[in-house]
Parts: C-alpha cells; sequence; structure tokens
C-alpha cells in the first residue's frame, strides 16, 4: 500500500477523476446490493403462493433495468479511471525522459541503454495499472464487501454471517505474505528484464560488427542464456502469483459450505425462510469478487510498488552537472580555457593538466595529439559533460558553471567521428536542429559540407531514407551530413571532433575551405583531428600528449620545429604520396 502514499501528490491533483469515479463505483455496489434481495423476496412470494406466472415479470424487468444502469456506469468509470491513469503514464514518461536527458557522461557509465528502456516501459506500465485497476479493486472490494457484510449481518442473519466469515481472517493472512514475497521476487524479475533488454539492444547496434567476425553462435548461447534467466525469474513470480487464487478459493468454498450448513440449520428451525437464504448464498457470491479484488490488488500493488522503486532509482540520482543561473550575451564571446587538473569520475590520475588556451571569435583552433592524449576529454569539459576540479572555463568572462547549461549548449554545435543519424530521411536528419527550415536552406548547408551532389543523386534525393543509424550511406557521407546539420545551425562555435576522419584528402580541402568561408562571419572552430592537414586552416595549434600541452603555434611554425607535429605531418605526407 506504500505505492497509493507515494502516488498521492497525482491523486490530489486528479481527484476530480478519482472522485467521479469512486462515486460510480459506489452506485454501481449499491445496484448490485439490489438484485440478491429482490430475488429472495420473490421466491418467498412464491413459496406462499402470492404471486405466480406473468406476475413475477415486474421483478424480472427490475432487475434487467438495474443491469443495463450498471453496465452504462462501469462505461463511464473506466473512462474517469483510465483516462487518469494513463495521464500518469505520460509524465512519469516525460519526466523520465527530461531527467536523463539532464544526465551527464557520468550518468550513462554507471547506467546500461536496456536498464534504462525497461524502466521507462515496462515498469512505468506497472505503476499505472497499479494507479488504475488498484485503485478500482481496491474501492470496489472495500464497498462492495463492506456492504455485503452489513446487509448480511442485518437484514438476514448475524450469527450465520460470522460462521460464514470463519475463513476470511487466515485467507487475509496468506494473501500479505505472499505479497510480502511477490515485492522481493518481482523486482527480481525486472531487473533480468533489464538485462535482456540491455542485451538485445547491444546486440541489434553492433549486429554488423557479430557477423563480420562470425561471432553469431556465441552471442546467440549468451542471448539464450540470459533469456532462460529471465523466464526463470518471470516463473518465480508466476508461483507465488498461482498461490493468491486457490487460498481465496478455498477460502470462498468453506464460506459457502459453512453457509449452507448453518443456513439449512436456521430454515429447519423457522429462524430464517428459504428466500432469505438464496439471498444470503447470492450475498456471499457477491463477496467473492472483493475477495478475490483485494487479493489481486495486492498482486498489482506490490508489482507496481517494486516497479516504482525501481523508476525512482533513476530519478533520484541527483545531477552531476549543476544548472548555473546566467545568460550569456548575445555578441561572440571569447573561450578562455584554464585548466589546472580534470579527473574522470573514480580515478586517481588527472586526464587532463596545466591547459591555457585563448579562442578569440572568428578564429580557429587545432587539437592534436597521440591516442589517448585528452582530445576528446578536453571537448567534452568544454561542452559542460564533466565537472573540472581545479580550474574554470570561462566564457564572455563568465565561468561556464555560472551559465544556464541550456543556453551554453544552444551555442555550441558538435560533430563527432561516430556520427549519429537517425532512421529518417536525409531531409529529416539535416534540419534535426532547426525544425522551421527551408530546402533552400538545408541544400546550401549541405553544399558547405560537401554532400549536395551525393544526396541529388539518391533514389529520392533529399527525401531518400537513410535506414536504422544511417546503415545505407558510407562513413564519410554520414559525417558529411552530420557537418551539414551542424552548419545548418549557423552557432558560434563549431566543434569538429575528428569529423573528416572518413572523408578523402579532397573533399577534406573542400570541406575546410567552405568552413573558413562561413567562419568569416564570427564563428569560432575548435577541430581535432589525428590527420594533421585537417589542421591547416587553423589559427592555433595545441598539441596533446599525457592530458598536457607540449607544443603550441601555427602549422607553419610547428613543422619548422624538430617535434611530434612534424615528424607525424611528415610521415603522414609520404603516406598520402605513395
Amino acid at each position: 500500500m506504500k505505492l497509493f502514499k507515494q502516488l498521492q501528490w497525482f491523486f490530489i491533483r486528479e481527484k476530480k477523476r478519482y472522485l467521479g469515479a469512486i462515486l460510480l463505483l459506489i452506485l454501481i455496489s449499491v445496484l448490485q446490493l439490489l438484485p440478491p434481495k429482490i430475488v429472495g423476496i420473490s421466491i418467498d412470494l412464491i413459496i406462499k403462493k402470492k404471486i405466480h406466472g406473468f406476475q413475477i415479470l415486474p421483478w424480472i424487468s427490475i432487475i434487467v433495468l438495474i443491469s443495463i444502469i450498471v453496465y452504462v456506469l462501469r462505461y463511464l468509470w473506466r473512462i474517469l479511471l483510465f483516462g487518469a491513469s494513463y495521464q500518469l503514464a505520460t509524465e512519469l514518461r516525460v519526466k523520465f525522459y527530461s531527467h536523463l536527458s539532464q544526465q551527464s557522461q557520468k550518468f550513462f557509465l554507471k547506467n546500461r541503454t536496456g536498464d534504462l528502456m525497461a524502466r521507462a516501459t515496462n515498469d512505468v506500465d506497472r505503476v499505472v495499472f497499479a494507479a488504475g485497476e488498484g485503485v478500482l479493486t481496491l474501492v470496489d472490494s472495500l464497498f462492495m464487501g463492506c456492504s455485503v457484510l452489513i446487509i448480511m449481518s442485518t437484514q438476514i442473519n448475524f450469527i450465520l454471517t460470522l460462521i460464514s466469515l470463519i475463513p476470511m481472517p487466515i485467507m487475509a493472512i496468506l494473501i500479505k505474505k505472499y505479497g510480502n514475497k511477490l515485492h522481493d521476487t518481482f523486482h527480481h524479475a525486472q531487473r533480468s528484464f533489464s538485462l535482456l533488454n540491455n542485451q538485445t539492444q547491444e546486440t541489434l547496434t553492433s549486429i554488423r560488427m557479430i557477423r563480420a567476425f562470425g561471432l553469431e553462435k556465441n552471442q546467440a548461447k549468451k542471448f539464450n542464456k540470459i533469456v532462460h534467466e529471465a523466464g526463470k525469474k518471470n516463473m518465480d513470480v508466476a508461483k507465488i502469483d498461482a498461490c493468491f487464487d486457490p487460498v481465496i478459493y478455498l477460502s470462498v468454498a468453506f464460506s459457502n459450505l459453512l453457509a449452507v450448513i448453518g443456513g439449512g440449520y436456521l430454515v429447519w428451525n423457522d429462524k430464517i425462510t428459504i428466500g432469505e437464504l438464496t439471498s444470503f448464498i447470492m450475498y456471499l457470491g457477491l463477496m467473492i469478487w472483493p475477495m478475490l479484488a483485494l487479493a489481486w490488488m495486492f498482486n498489482i500493488v506490490e508489482r507496481g510498488s517494486a516497479a516504482w522503486d525501481r523508476i525512482y532509482a533513476i530519478l533520484n540520482q541527483a545531477l552531476y552537472i549543476k544548472d548555473g543561473n546566467q545568460n550569456i550575451p548575445y555578441t561572440s564571446g571569447t573561450i578562455n580555457i584554464n585548466i589546472h587538473s580534470f579527473y574522470y569520475p573514480k580515478t586517481n590520475i588527472p586526464s587532463l593538466k596545466d591547459i591555457n588556451i585563448v579562442v578569440n571569435p572568428g578564429k580557429t583552433l587545432g587539437i592534436c595529439g597521440p591516442t589517448g592524449s585528452g582530445k576528446s576529454t578536453l571537448l567534452k569539459v568544454i561542452q559542460r559533460h564533466f565537472n573540472i576540479q581545479k580550474g574554470e572555463i570561462f566564457y564572455h568572462s563568465i565561468p561556464l558553471f555560472k551559465l544556464k547549461i541550456d543556453d551554453w549548449r544552444q551555442r555550441i554545435a558538435v560533430v563527432n567521428q561516430n556520427s549519429f543519424l537517425f532512421s529518417d530521411s536525409v531531409f529529416n536528419n539535416i534540419s534535426l536542429g532547426k525544425s522551421n527550415t527551408s530546402q533552400k536552406e538545408i541544400e546550401a548547408a549541405a553544399k558547405l559540407a560537401d554532400i549536395h551532389k551525393d544526396i541529388i543523386n539518391f533514389p529520392q534525393g533529399y527525401k531518400t531514407q537513410v535506414g536504422e543509424r544511417g546503415v545505407m550511406l558510407s562513413g564519410g557521407q554520414k559525417q558529411r551530413i552530420s557537418i551539414a546539420r551542424a552548419l545548418l545551425l549557423n552557432l558560434e562555435i563549431l566543434i569538429l571532433d575528428d569529423a573528416l576522419s572518413a572523408v578523402d584528402n579532397q573533399t577534406e580541402k573542400n570541406i575546410l575551405y567552405n568552413i573558413s568561408r562561413w567562419k568569416k562571419n564570427g564563428h569560432s572552430l575548435i577541430i581535432t583531428a589525428h590527420r594533421l592537414s585537417t589542421l591547416s586552416i587553423s589559427d592555433e595549434i595545441i598539441v596533446m600528449q599525457h592530458g598536457k600541452v607540449i607544443q603550441k603555434g601555427s602549422h607553419i611554425e610547428l613543422i619548422q620545429e624538430d617535434n611530434w607535429y612534424k615528424n607525424t605531418y611528415l610521415h603522414q605526407k609520404i603516406e598520402m604520396e605513395n
């Protein structure tokens, strides 16, 4: 029942819908109490030969009318109750997605995609089911059960009612016991479902690599093991779930047996009439639903409670990156990077140290260095994916931690080496960040990225579907579409993180020439690259190694010194010539 307390904020806000549904449920319960009474009266009148033949029709008509009214009222309360619970589903998913979208890369290092998907779908469904069916069964079972008990006790026979209810306390104890077991077991089952989701997601996203290495059978065995484990956990849930119904039906059977034995004795001794005994047994039949509903409610509420715990285990995780409160001036500004040391979470070795760089508006900063030197890490802290332990980055002389995160990231367009495309058209992939754009603007951005000629040769031009993650395109085409997407935004800062690694030399020259012309409007450009020819347009180039800047200067200055940059550049040049 803890779940209802946790959802009280929603129940209070949607009180009109829930109160309306509860009133309709109460009215339905009251109407359902009338047919047994009518049947009992009719039987006694027939036995006493006071009515016969067509004289019974008015009583039958009343029962039919009641059934029709109950049908209509049930339709109305379903609209009210489940309309509210579906609203809860929408809000929880939006809240969950919003929370994930604000999390840093530190969060995603700890939480896997498949698990997060399971919580946003399956777990939310369980909570919503409890908020809908759970509330329904709670109200319906309590009111119907109490009403039937009162009528059985006051209108028929109090002693017979007590005798018939002897099995009920035993049933309540057993249901509570199974409910506690179900909570823990269902929690484990949901974790297994998350692992299954993770494995499915990873297998599908890496299917080409799996085929390339001939790992289909190996992955199938791994998947089969996880599937069987998930099936075993769900079977554990089913075993506990299966204990509810026998307990209820046995309790109901014993109640009916006691009612027949006790009622027969009372009829024999003229304490009650046969009609009253018939009404009593019909009322006892009405008690079956409240008892079933009570057990079912414990079942679905315990599942919902376990699901809620999993959802809020994520929602309660504080944001690693705290939002600032200062707005950014509309003009282009200087980026001043002053990092004494930066550590990744749970590491003792600094990934960046002693870095001092200034990027003025309209200028280009090139970043290079051996693999693992800290290039991508530097770009991540510039984008505020991680906090800097010692030092700070300034924009317009304002520390980044004081700026609103959304404002800051809306000033930056980023293209990574591994470009991500959605399973959509080329047009929609380019216009992702600017939905109200025109065909002319899209084509202009595509020409800057030197991809327009390729696109018009596609089967449907800009309307061509690129497939899952751009599977229909080459690596170079995906990179250039991503560059076009970034250029279309026309933001103050453009970051290219080895974003030209999959294009040929001539295409690279074309793109760099186009970007250098585009950059004249005051845009700042930061480029990282392993192929040093990419950095030739940079106003300043820094060479990084072990998280430190070991060289700094223009392309001309660096190749005139005997250093890592010159040696690597000459080596790459010889390779290109050969």
